[in-house]
């Protein structure tokens, strides 16, 4: 496989570059150091945001017509892995990564011309209502209802693990709009506004310490009917669509970044003749995870290759789902192992960006416990290792 970049490509890259040196600001490149979990803070993510749809790159893989910068697959990995590599912000991708490209596909046109300049400006924040606390990897079992009343939908139930719903003024959701042969069928999609009377927003800290996802209760919450995206009663076929966008970036270069980050503590933690890293062991394992790394850069490539076909990312988004899941957490064992004590002390106040609060240990190993046990979950969240393993064995086997 060919991985070299043409002269054009390469004249961009250090086009990125140039931009990046010139407009991210060295507090939030800070901001994204102390990250704790997987998806930055509003106050920090909504200002890179604002800086790059000045620029007209806020949404890389949007076409040109609707407000995208019109870059082809390589310019697209080409910004993804410089921006990652000058530590820019990581943007929230429910509206830009999945609300906005799903429009694009099924939308009506009055809704394209009403809400994808939207997305784009941040005016609108969007969060993803579909799982449910009966309904998470077996989504097609969920039961939120909307109920019909003229040109409106009544609905009553709740969403869960809802990542920044405490921040969003929109949400893109499946309800149940009526029973069929198949739990597939009588899915709607549905978009609403989150101020509407009726919801409500309860937060779920997780054990780092850390909020990003909710619950959501609808109680008898109205939302019209002109808000379906495609058809009503088959939403379900919108929903896999919008799923190949959420499982298929392959994030290699923020792997790289914290394997990197992984041999520098490694480095610096003393042991009995030398350093963790010379450990044969712990090596051993160092080499595993970026061996891991290789193959989700070349899956990266494979599915760059499918795209630049006109062919949906298919299966190998699974593949990558699994891969990204096991080597995010192995990269956070080895790093809790290489920090050691220094890991054990609850720093919350030295995590908040601007605080100056001087941190026990290394600066770069405040983010280590909370993102092992934020990573505990990427097993299960959006879509448990075990339903991937079974599409893959299904698409790619023939099982």
């Amino acid at each position: 496989m060919d991985t070299s970049f043409s002269d054009e490509h390469e004249a961009f890259r250090e086009q990125a570059r140039a931009f990046l040196d010139a407009n991210l600001p060295e507090d939030l490149k800070r901001a994204q150091r102390l990250c704790p979990g997987v998806f930055l803070d509003y106050e920090h993510n909504i200002r890179w945001h604002r800086i790059l749809h000045r620029q007209g790159w806020v949404a890389p893989a949007w076409p040109k017509e609707h407000g995208g910068p019109g870059w082809d697959l390589t310019r697209r990995y080409l910004w993804s892995t410089e921006a990652t590599r000058a530590e820019a912000p990581s943007l929230a991708p429910m509206g830009l990564g999945m609300c906005g490209p799903m429009l694009i596909g099924y939308g009506t046109e009055a809704q394209k011309a009403e809400l994808l300049p939207r997305i784009l400006s941040g005016e609108d924040y969007w969060c993803q209502g579909y799982s449910e606390p009966g309904s998470g990897s077996d989504l097609a079992s969920l039961k939120l209802a909307a109920v019909s009343d003229g040109h409106f939908y009544r609905l009553n139930g709740s969403k869960i693990w809802t990542t920044h719903a405490h921040y969003a003024n929109k949400m893109f959701c499946l309800v149940r709009t009526c029973d069929g042969e198949r739990p597939q069928q009588g899915i709607t999609f549905l978009l609403l506004d989150m101020d509407s009377p009726g919801i409500r927003v309860e937060p779920i800290v997780f054990a780092s310490g850390t909020h990003e996802v909710n619950q959501v209760f609808f109680d008898d919450v109205q939302v019209p009917k002109a808000n379906i995206v495609g058809r009503e009663h088959e939403g379900w076929t919108v929903a896999k669509y919008l799923l190949e966008f959420e499982r298929g970036g392959g994030g290699a270069a923020g792997y790289q970044t914290a394997l990197d980050r992984v041999r520098r503590l490694a480095a610096q933690a003393p042991q009995e003749g030398g350093a963790l890293i010379d450990d044969p062991d712990y090596r051993r394992r160092l080499d595993a995870a970026d061996v891991k790394l290789q193959a989700i850069k070349a899956t990266e490539f494979r599915i760059m290759a499918a795209l630049s076909k006109g062919q949906p990312p298919g299966p190998e988004s699974s593949i990558m789902k699994n891969f990204g899941a096991d080597i995010g957490q192995a990269l956070t064992e080895l790093a809790l192992e290489a920090l050691g004590a220094q890991a054990a002390p609850h720093q919350p106040e030295a995590l908040v960006p601007g605080r100056n609060v001087p941190p026990i240990g290394p600066e770069s190993g405040l983010t280590v416990l909370p993102r092992y046990f934020n990573l505990r979950a990427s097993s299960i969240a959006g879509g448990t290792n075990e339903v991937q393993k079974n599409i893959v064995a299904k698409l790619v086997l023939g099982l």
